[in-house]
């Protein structure tokens, strides 16, 4: 889970549904209409899942509610209720709808908060909640890995593949630091890092991916 910049226009085909007026349905919106919405995710999201970070494709993916219809229908058509999720039974979207009453507030939304104030991921695979959070950020932490199930459904080794390669980076660079004067090894593990982190910002698991390179590293 990574901030997200919302474009502040919502898709044209969106903007003429009304909630009370109108139901979500297999044909409303239409299919050009969820083209449009998708379009502007995608955009938005990378063609990755807004809270596991997998890649998703048309085939494994819907558009998620955040707040639940049948908990907040006036949120029906509200653009910025609106987030791709990827399919995966057991995790993300299809778990938050299953896993019971909560707060709507406890769970971060990644459009409206920094993930990387809540959240870190670890080389193993592992998500935590950030260190030394005051008790209501460790809660929402807690919360988010709780109701999305991001621990689970097969996404720790998941993210643990997409990392393992930076993994070995980043004992390159501490064997740099241990054999050559910090004058000499520094500025080019720093060249190094900013470039692998400009390569790899697309990539499903990318706050994985940062977060080995950056929290594991020199």
């Amino acid at each position: 889970m990574h901030r997200l910049h919302r474009d502040p226009l919502a898709p044209a085909g969106l903007r003429r549904y009304q909630y009370g007026r109108d139901t979500w349905s297999m044909q409303s919106p239409t299919s050009a209409e969820r083209g449009e919405i998708w379009a502007k995710l995608d955009a938005m999201q990378g063609s990755r899942c807004a809270y596991c970070e997998a890649e998703i494709s048309e085939g494994d993916r819907h558009i998620e509610h955040f707040r639940q219809r049948s908990r907040y229908p006036q949120g029906t058509f509200d653009w910025s209720n609106l987030f791709g999720s990827c399919g995966r039974d057991g995790i993300c979207g299809r778990h938050k709808d299953q896993c019971g009453p909560y707060p709507h507030t406890d769970l971060i939304k990644p459009d409206v908060d920094d993930p990387d104030e809540f959240l870190m991921f670890d080389p193993q695979g592992g998500v935590h909640p950030k260190a030394g959070l005051p008790a209501g950020k460790q809660h929402r932490a807690q919360e988010t890995i709780r109701i999305l199930n991001l621990s689970g459904g097969g996404l720790p080794h998941m993210r643990k593949a997409a990392a393992c390669g930076y993994v070995q980076l980043v004992e390159q660079w501490a064997a740099y630091a241990s054999e050559f004067p910090e004058e000499e090894w520094r500025p080019i593990v720093e060249q190094e890092l900013a470039q692998e982190l400009a390569n790899t910002v697309h990539l499903p698991f990318a706050t994985a991916i940062r977060h080995t390179l950056t929290r594991v590293g020199p």
